[in-house]
């Protein structure tokens, strides 16, 4: 899979893409991330990416004409704008971004990007949480990461994907290791009886009332 990254800041990329789960998915090939810096296709000898809004206001609004260069030239890919108006990022969102050839994101900046961008040059937008960051490179991190370990042999048991929060609208049992009790604290009998069945009844029987309980919404 090939991703691209839109972004003013393309060493902000540098640390976290050369560890853990992305860093193995490069090294096996299943991976290959491209960090592309915006102002490369900015205006004038400063290479500008922003200018003040139309109608005033405060803050910066990042310029039509550098970003449809840049996304025009990445057109053969899904094009995706992290920004606060987006969808709600979703676990079905990775799990269908996983299985496209190129994606891109494109990492927003100061009060957002000329609109027009969003009508002609952007395929999807999304949005992180309800909250509002200085800009999209920590949401592409999170999608780099929530993509890559979905992609074919990137994780050691390919089957830890399957059964983990968000899949069939439930979150994920507890879970317990060693040593069966610490400070008197103890395992659940039930997984120390070797008995597979009762034990899957319970791992389901606690993945329903963890939802209840801590995300009654995705019940609904």
């Amino acid at each position: 899979m090939k991703l691209t990254v839109l972004t003013i800041f393309p060493d902000f990329f540098d640390s976290p893409l050369g560890v853990s789960i992305v860093k193995r998915a490069q090294e096996i090939g299943a991976l290959d991330i491209e960090i592309r810096d915006l102002r490369v296709y900015g205006v004038g000898i400063h290479r500008q990416v922003d200018d003040s809004p139309f109608g005033g206001g405060a803050g910066m609004v990042m310029m039509v004409g550098p970003l449809h260069e840049a996304l025009s030239s990445l057109a053969d890919s899904h094009r995706v704008l992290m920004t606060p108006a987006g969808t709600p990022l979703s676990q079905e969102i990775l799990d269908r971004w996983a299985k496209l050839d190129h994606l891109t994101l494109v990492c927003g900046r100061y009060e957002g990007v000329d609109e027009r961008v969003v009508d002609h040059d952007i395929d999807e937008s999304v949005s992180l949480a309800d909250v509002v960051l200085a800009g999209g490179e920590v949401a592409a991190l999170a999608i780099i990461e929530g993509v890559a370990r979905l992609l074919p042999d990137v994780l050691g048991n390919p089957k830890s994907a399957e059964h983990e929060s968000f899949r069939d609208g439930l979150l994920e049992e507890p879970q317990y290791t060693r040593p069966a009790e610490f400070n008197g604290w103890k395992v659940p009998d039930v997984l120390l009886s070797g008995d597979h069945g009762r034990i899957a009844e319970w791992r389901q029987e606690q993945r329903l009332n963890r939802t209840r309980e801590r995300r009654p919404d995705l019940l609904d």
